[in-house]
């Protein structure tokens, strides 16, 4: 099993306090992980580790076997690692087509010319409507974004990821936010993208009944440590897990 992403002795301190502890992580290609943990834990503190917003004070990030401690959001996004944020990141004026067809684009690596009219680029516009239908949306391809439900946002975001080729997908919360009714058509997405099994995917997420049912491995954070990792299973029968974080799940 190749492994995509590790790494070693991550660390991040913020004056005084330690958010992310001296973690070292493997995570094998196209496989399906969980990061679970109370709040405070340093979860999302680790994903901005990973995707570059935060740079680390001690230990190393490895993608691909390339070390990218140092390299910024944009050119690890271009390196292939994709991050969603618990706050929707679209263009809200724009169209669902224009916001992945703009994605497209960018992959491709074709700047905007403002003399050219985008139709020039239809074969960039039907690759668009392909991941459209990858997340159920290639019906609202002409609503204007902003005037999309919060749950279709987020089908938006993961399209315009996908779009830009990435390796890898960090999706923190992704139902963060949404109504009951909302939650089962994001899960079918992501399952999509988990079955056609040429992703991988770091998946933040508090609904259990969620993470036992799409993953592969789960990794638990807390007070900023790795206290374990392992299958689902081992997870929930972990009793340092358990006590730590748990509680009383299924008491």
């Amino acid at each position: 099993m190749e492994t995509l992403i590790e790494t070693k002795d991550l660390t991040i301190r913020f004056g005084g306090h330690t958010a992310v502890d001296h973690v070292n992580l493997a995570v094998i290609k196209n496989q399906f992980k969980s990061i679970i943990g109370p709040n405070g834990a340093g979860k999302t503190t680790f994903f901005n580790l990973l995707s570059g917003q935060l740079s680390p004070t001690e230990g190393e990030i490895f993608f691909n076997g390339e070390n990218i401690t140092k390299l910024s959001p944009t050119i690890r996004t271009r390196k292939g690692i994709g991050r969603s944020f618990q706050i929707t990141n679209v263009f809200p004026n724009l169209t669902v087509l224009e916001n992945v067809r703009l994605a497209v684009q960018s992959q491709a690596g074709i700047r905007y010319q403002m003399l050219g009219h985008f139709k020039k680029y239809k074969n960039l516009e039907e690759k668009a409507v392909e991941w459209l239908e990858m997340v159920m949306l290639d019906d609202k391809k002409d609503t204007i974004a902003s005037n999309l439900a919060h749950g279709e946002k987020r089908k938006l975001e993961i399209a315009m990821l996908l779009a830009l080729n990435t390796e890898v997908l960090l999706l923190d919360e992704p139902t963060a936010g949404m109504s009951l009714e909302e939650v089962p058509a994001i899960l079918d997405v992501i399952r999509r993208i988990k079955e056609k099994g040429d992703r991988t995917i770091l998946l933040i997420e508090h609904k259990m009944d969620m993470i036992l049912d799409l993953s592969d491995s789960v990794m638990v954070l807390f007070n900023g440590r790795l206290l374990a990792d392992g299958t689902p299973e081992e997870i929930m029968k972990n009793e340092t897990v358990q006590s730590a974080y748990l509680g009383g799940l299924h008491s």
